[in-house]
C-alpha cells in the first residue's frame, strides 16, 4: 500500500521517509511510530530556520525554536500546538519508553496535515490537499534494521539542510503572508480537533481522553475526580444520535456540556442548537448527577468549539463559545480558553447582585482611617467611580490619575472592598515590570487595614515568583511578561484557565514597550512595538474577567482596551490641592556649542567611533561640510566638552553628600555610553571636594551584566539608602519607580514623546516631608522644553526635499486624517526614491536585513499597495531603517563623530514662560490679574470679598492661572530672584499684591499674624486655644477658611463637625471665623 506521505518524496524525501516509517510502525511498534512522528516535527522546524536564515535562539532547545517561529509570525497557534504535541510525545517515547497505538493513530493525520502545510509554504505552492487514508495493520510485522534506518535518516536530513541553505531566501513579510494564507486553508482532521481539545482541557485540570474516557468504554462520574466524559448519551434527537461530545463532571455533579464541531461551522449557532438541546434532554437515569434545574435546562453551562484559536475577525468561526443557561437573558460569548473545574464551581456559587448590593452598602470609613490606609478624597472618588461603573455592568474601566498620586494605595483600597464584599473572588494585579510588582507587594504587606492587619495577613497573596495559584489565593501580582510566557508560549502540563481571575487590575495601562522597555531576557518575547501591544492585549483579553486600568497618561491603545476614563485626576489638580510638588521655572543653560552647533569644513579630518566594535578611527578628509545641532549631541556626535561645561555649572547647585537636606538627583542620558561619560565627568568634578565615590552611580539595564536582580538591587539602594544620591539613567527609571527624595531632574537627552516626558517629570513630583521638599528643579541644557512647546510640537513637515527622514516621520506620527497621512507617506517615499540611488552595498545589505528581506524598491512597492494607515504603521515600526538612511543610529551600529571642540557657558537663566526674565514674568502676571479682574469671578472675590472664597473656587482659580502659565512656585521664585529674599507666599497674597498693591508676606507669616491678632482680641480657654491651634494648622495647608469647612473636611468632621466645635466656642464659631478672615486680609491693599 502506498504511503500518505509519498507526495513529499520529490521535494522533502527526509519527511517522506519519516512519514512512511511512522505508518509502518503505527500498529506493530507504537513507540517507534511516536519517535518518527516527533522527528517529522523537529525536521520541519529545523528546515524553517535554514530556509528563512533565522539565527538560532540562545537557549537552543526544540521548545524554544518552536516558540521563536511562533513569535516571529512564521507559525500560527494551531501549528505551534501540533509541533509541541509531537515534540512532547517523542520525548516520552525516547526517555520513558512510552508506547500508545491510540496516540499514533490520532497523531498520524495531524503530522500529515502539518506536512501538507509545509509543502504549500516551503515547497510546491500549487500542491492540493488529499484526504488522509488511515494505515491498516500489516499482515506481517516489519523487520527493521535500525542502524541502516538511522544512517538513511541522517543522510536525508543533511541533504535537506544543504538544499534549504542553497535556496534563495524570500522576505520575512512574504513568508509570513504565505504562512498565514496556507495555515488558514489547512484542512484540520476531526481527530486533531478532539486531540487538541483533550490536551487543552487537561491543561486546566480536567481528566480528558476522547479515546479512553468514553461512556461506551464504561467511564462514569466518580467522587474526587473532574472528568470530561466523551460521547455522553442524552434523550436528544439531534446530532450524533443524541450523544454529547463531552459531559463535564465535578465529582458526581454534571456541570457542563461541550459540543465540538468542524471548523467551517458557525459556533454560536451550535450553541443555540445542540448546545441547548442536550442540556434540555438529560436522561431520567442521569438525574442523580444534576446540580439543579433552570427552566427547561438540567445542566447549568454549555460550550461549543471547533478547535480554532479565537480570532476577532472570525469571531463566529473561532474560539470557545460559552453560555450560562441559568438565566434566560444571558447571551453566548466567546472565550480564549477553557474554564477549570474550580472556575465552574465558583461560577455556580457566584452571586453578582449580592456583591453589588454589598459594595453599595459598605462604608468607606476604614479607607479614611488615619492609622490605616488614610486615603485622600480624590482616591476615594476614584474607587467610587470604578465601583459604580462595575455595578452598572461595564466590563472594562479606566482610571486616569497623575503620576505620584498614590495609584497603588488606591488599588489596595479597591481590592480590599471588592474582596470583603465578595464582589470578586480572585484578583490579578498586572504590572509591566518586576520593580512595580515588588513595590505593590510591599504596600500590600505593610499598610494596615482592618484590626491593624495588612492585606497580606487578611488574604492569601501570590507574588511575582509564584506561577501556580491555589484555591485560597485571593490576589496574584504578576508581570505582563510572565503572563505572556504562561499563556502564549506555554508548552507545560498546566496553564491558567480563562476564569482563574474574575477581576484584572492593570497598572500603568498606557505603557508602550519601546517607549520604556524593561531590560533583560523578556525583550525577546516581542518583535516590535505593535507586537508588544498585541501580546499585552492578548494577555488582558485572555481572561474572562472585569478589567480596571490605571494610567497617568491615557494613550490610544489604552482607551481601545478599557474605554474612556470614568475618573480623571490631573497633575495640575494634585499640585494645586497640595498632594504633589510643582517644578520651579526650568534652568535654561546655553553654551557656545548649544547655540552655534558643531561644524566641520571640507578638508577636515573627523574622528569616528563605532559603537559595535568600540573602535575609534580617523576618517578620510571630508569632501563636504558636516554640521550638528544640540538635538544631535550625544547621539550623532559625542561631545565631551559640552557635557563637561553644563555639568560643571549644574554641579554648583547640587551637593551629592547632603541628600537628607537637598534631596536626590536623576539625570537622563541618551544611551549607556553617554551615561558612563556623565558619571565619569561628575566624579571628576566632585573629586576635588572629596565627595564619596558611591554618591554618583549609573542605573541602566546593563548594570550587573544586565541581571534584572542586580538592576533591582541598585534601584532599591537609590530609593532607600543615602547613596547613590546622583543617578544617571537612560529609560529604566522613567516610569513607575517611586523615589520621593528626587528634587533635581537633569535632561541631557531630547525626548519627542510628550507621554514619556510627563512620565520622566513624574519621577520628581512626589511629596517628601522628611526632607521638607517644596518643589523640584529642572535643568535643561538641551532645550527639551523648547522642543516640546505645544505651538511647535510635531508639526507636519513642509513639502521640502531637504526635510530629514526624522522630521518626516515625526510629522507622520502626528497626523490623524487619512489624506494628511497619505500626503506625508508620499513625501517619505519620494525621499526614499532619491536616497536609494546612492546606497553602497554594505548599507543595502543592512537595509534588506532590517526591512525583513526587502530592498528599497520592494519596500516602496509594498507601501504603495497598503492603506495609508497600514503604510504608516509599517514606516513607524521601521524608524531605525530610516535612521540608517539618514546616517544615524543611537545605540546602534552606525559610526558616531567624536568632537573635541571646546565649549563655554554663555548663560544660565530661568525659563519663565514666554518672558525669560523674572521681572517680565511678574509684569505679565500683574497685567493678567488686572485685566481679568472682572472676567474671572474668583479673581474678583480674592481682591474684593476674600472672606467669601471657598476651596472649590480657589482650586478653579489656580487651574485657570495654571493654564495661563502662572504657578505659585514660579511666581515666588521670580519674586525671590528680584528681591534676593526667600519668598513663600500663597496665591491669594500674590494676586492681592499685583492687583491691589497689598504687602507681600509669606503664607506662614500671614496666617501667624492673623491668628495672633485673634488671640489678642479674646480671652480663649485652654480647650478653645487647642481648637484655634488646629484651625491655624489647617490654614497653613489650605489657605481658605469658612464655616462650611467644619462639616466638609475630615480633620474637623471626624471630631464632631461644626455643631460640636461651635458648642465649644459658646455658639460664636461663625463670628470667630469672620473675624479671623478680617485679619487674614488686613494687608494694606487698596479697594479693587
Amino acid at each position: 500500500m502506498a504511503s500518505n506521505f509519498d507526495f513529499l518524496s520529490k521535494d522533502f524525501p527526509v519527511l517522506a521517509n519519516f512519514g512512511q516509517l511512522a505508518e509502518e510502525y503505527c500498529h506493530s511498534d507504537p513507540n517507534s511510530c511516536l519517535m518518527k512522528l516527533g522527528m517529522i516535527g523537529e525536521t520541519i522546524v529545523n528546515l524553517m530556520f535554514t530556509y528563512d536564515r533565522i539565527p538560532l535562539p540562545e537557549e537552543n532547545t526544540a521548545a524554544k525554536r518552536i516558540d521563536m517561529l511562533y513569535r516571529d509570525g512564521l507559525l500560527t497557534q494551531d501549528l505551534a500546538e501540533i509541533l509541541h504535541t509531537l515534540r512532547k510525545v517523542r520525548n516520552k517515547a525516547v526517555h520513558e519508553n512510552y508506547s500508545s497505538e491510540a496516540d499514533g493513530v490520532a497523531l498520524l493525520p495531524m503530522a500529515y496535515s502539518l506536512c501538507e502545510w509545509f509543502m504549500q509554504t516551503y515547497g510546491d505552492w500549487n500542491y492540493q490537499h488529499h484526504e488522509f487514508v488511515p494505515p491498516v495493520p500489516a499482515q506481517q510485522a516489519r523487520t527493521a534494521d535500525k542502524a541502516a534506518e538511522e544512517q538513511k535518516e541522517t543522510r536525508l536530513a543533511q541533504e535537506a539542510e544543504t538544499k534549504a541553505a542553497q535556496t534563495e531566501a524570500i522576505s520575512k513579510d512574504s513568508r509570513r503572508k504565505r504562512v498565514s494564507q496556507t495555515a488558514s486553508q489547512r484542512q484540520r482532521p476531526e481527530a486533531e480537533t478532539r486531540f487538541l481539545i483533550d490536551q487543552q482541557l487537561r491543561q486546566v485540570g480536567w481528566e480528558a481522553d476522547t479515546e479512553n474516557l468514553r461512556f461506551s468504554k464504561g467511564t462514569r462520574p466518580a467522587k474526587g475526580r473532574n472528568i470530561a466524559i466523551a460521547e455522553w448519551p442524552t434523550d436528544s434527537t439531534v446530532g450524533n444520535y443524541g450523544r454529547a461530545d463531552y459531559a463535564l463532571f465535578i465529582g458526581l455533579h454534571m456541570v457542563g456540556i461541550i459540543e465540538a464541531k468542524a471548523e467551517h461551522i458557525d459556533i454560536p449557532s451550535v450553541i443555540d442548537y445542540q448546545g441547548k438541546d442536550y442540556p434540555r434532554n438529560i436522561r431520567q437515569e442521569d438525574a442523580q448527577y444534576q446540580v439543579g434545574s433552570w427552566g427547561e435546562y438540567k445542566v447549568p453551562f454549555t460550550f461549543a468549539t471547533n478547535g480554532r484559536p479565537y480570532l476577532e475577525q472570525y469571531k463566529t468561526k473561532s474560539g470557545i463559545w460559552f453560555l450560562d443557561l441559568r438565566r434566560a437573558s444571558n447571551v453566548p460569548k466567546p472565550l480564549r480558553g477553557w474554564m477549570s473545574p474550580d472556575n465552574l464551581l465558583q461560577l455556580l456559587n457566584k452571586d453578582t447582585d449580592a456583591g453589588n448590593r454589598a459594595l453599595k452598602q459598605m462604608p468607606f470609613d476604614l479607607l479614611r482611617d488615619k492609622d490605616g490606609l488614610n486615603l485622600r478624597d480624590y482616591q476615594l472618588r476614584a474607587i467610587q467611580a470604578a465601583e459604580q461603573a462595575i455595578i452598572n455592568g461595564k466590563p472594562s474601566v479606566l482610571l486616569a490619575m497623575a503620576t505620584g498620586t498614590g495609584k497603588t494605595r488606591t488599588v489596595l483600597g479597591m481590592i480590599y472592598r471588592f474582596l470583603k464584599t465578595g464582589r470578586f473572588k480572585r484578583i490579578l494585579f498586572l504590572v509591566d515590570r518586576t520593580a512595580l510588582g515588588e513595590q505593590a507587594l510591599d504596600v500590600f504587606k505593610e499598610v494596615k487595614l482592618e484590626e491593624l492587619m495588612p492585606l497580606a495577613d487578611i488574604y492569601n497573596i501570590k507574588g511575582l515568583e509564584d506561577k501556580e495559584i491555589e484555591r485560597e489565593t485571593r490576589v496574584h501580582v504578576a508581570t505582563v511578561q510572565g503572563m505572556v510566557k504562561r499563556i502564549l508560549y506555554n508548552d507545560g502540563e498546566t496553564m491558567p484557565a480563562v476564569s482563574d481571575y474574575d477581576l484584572i487590575i492593570v497598572d500603568e495601562a498606557h505603557r508602550g514597550y519601546l517607549l520604556d522597555k524593561e531590560m533583560g531576557d523578556t525583550e525577546i518575547l516581542y518583535r516590535d512595538q505593535r507586537d508588544y501591544q498585541s501580546k499585552y492585549r492578548s494577555v488582558i483579553e485572555y481572561f474572562d474577567a472585569v478589567k480596571i486600568g490605571l494610567t497617568a497618561t491615557p494613550a490610544l491603545q489604552t482607551t481601545e482596551i478599557f474605554g474612556q476614563p470614568v475618573f480623571k485626576y490631573t497633575y495640575r489638580e494634585a499640585v494645586i490641592e497640595g498632594y504633589l510638588v510643582d517644578h520651579d521655572a526650568p534652568h535654561d543653560l546655553h553654551t557656545r556649542l548649544r547655540d552655534e552647533g558643531i561644524h566641520y569644513r571640507p578638508g577636515d579630518t573627523v574622528t569616528l567611533y563605532n559603537p559595535v566594535t568600540g573602535e575609534v578611527t580617523n576618517s578620510e578628509l571630508l569632501d563636504d561640510e558636516l554640521n550638528f545641532d544640540v538635538e544631535q549631541f550625544n547621539r550623532k556626535v559625542v561631545t565631551r566638552p559640552f557635557n563637561e561645561t553644563v555639568l560643571a555649572e549644574i554641579a554648583k547647585s547640587i551637593d551629592p553628600e547632603s541628600p537628607e537636606e537637598q534631596g536626590k538627583t536623576l539625570i537622563y542620558a541618551v544611551d549607556d555610553d553617554h551615561a558612563d561619560m556623565i558619571v565619569d565627568i561628575l566624579k571628576n568634578i566632585y573629586k576635588e571636594y572629596g565627595v564619596d565615590n558611591d554618591a554618583i552611580m549609573k542605573i541602566t539595564g546593563s548594570v550587573g551584566g544586565g541581571n534584572p536582580k542586580k538592576v533591582h538591587e541598585a534601584v532599591k539602594r537609590f530609593k532607600n539608602e543615602k547613596y547613590p544620591s546622583v543617578v544617571v539613567t537612560v529609560d529604566l527609571l522613567t516610569t513607575g519607580i517611586d523615589v520621593p527624595e528626587i528634587t533635581n531632574l537633569v535632561f541631557l537627552r531630547r525626548v519627542k514623546s510628550r507621554i514619556l516626558f510627563e512620565q520622566m517629570l513624574g519621577r520628581a513630583t512626589r511629596l517628601c516631608p522628611r526632607i521638607h521638599k517644596t518643589h523640584f528643579e529642572i535643568y535643561d541644557p538641551v532645550g527639551v522644553y523648547e522642543s516640546l512647546d505645544p505651538v511647535n510640537t510635531m508639526k507636519p513637515a513642509a513639502v521640502n526635499p531637504s526635510a530629514s527622514f526624522g522630521q518626516l516621520l515625526d510629522g507622520l506620527e502626528a497626523q490623524e486624517e487619512e489624506k494628511q497621512i497619505a500626503f506625508q507617506i508620499d513625501q517619505i517615499i519620494a525621499k526614499l526614491q532619491r536616497r536609494k540611488r546612492n546606497l553602497d552595498s554594505k548599507t543595502m545589505e543592512h537595509f534588506v536585513s532590517m526591512s525583513g528581506g526587502m530592498d528599497p524598491t520592494q519596500l516602496i512597492q509594498k507601501l504603495r499597495q497598503e492603506t495609508p494607515e497600514q503604510a504608516r504603521n509599517r514606516i513607524l515600526a521601521h524608524r531605525d531603517l530610516f535612521e540608517l538612511l539618514s546616517g544615524i543610529h543611537a545605540n546602534g551600529g552606525r559610526p558616531v563623530v567624536i568632537s573635541d571642540a571646546p565649549d563655554e557657558l554663555i548663560s544660565h537663566t530661568r525659563g519663565y514662560g514666554t518672558g525669560s526674565r523674572p521681572e517680565d514674568y511678574l509684569d505679565a502676571f500683574a497685567d493678567y490679574v488686572k485685566t481679568h479682574l472682572n472676567e474671572v469671578a474668583a479673581l474678583n472675590i480674592v481682591c474684593t470679598r476674600p472672606k467669601e472664597l471657598t476651596r472649590a473656587s480657589l482650586k478653579d482659580l489656580c487651574l485657570t492661572l495654571d493654564r495661563e502659565g502662572f504657578t505659585t512656585q514660579q511666581l515666588n521664585t521670580a519674586v525671590s530672584e528680584l528681591t534676593n529674599e526667600e519668598m513663600a507666599a500663597d496665591i491669594i497674597s500674590l494676586i492681592r499684591r499685583y492687583a491691589i498693591g497689598s504687602t507681600l508676606i509669606s503664607h506662614e507669616a500671614r496666617i501667624r499674624r492673623a491668628v495672633d491678632k485673634l488671640k489678642k482680641a479674646h480671652k480663649f480657654t485652654a480647650i478653645e486655644l487647642k481648637w484655634i491651634a488646629r484651625i491655624e494648622k489647617y490654614l497653613m495647608e489650605e489657605s481658605v477658611l469658612n464655616v462650611g469647612v467644619f462639616d466638609e473636611d475630615v480633620r474637623f468632621k471626624n471630631e464632631g463637625g461644626f455643631k460640636r466645635i461651635d458648642h465649644i466656642f459658646k455658639n460664636q464659631l461663625e463670628n470667630i471665623v469672620l473675624e479671623l478672615n478680617e485679619y487674614l486680609y488686613d494687608d494694606g491693599g487698596r479697594s479693587a
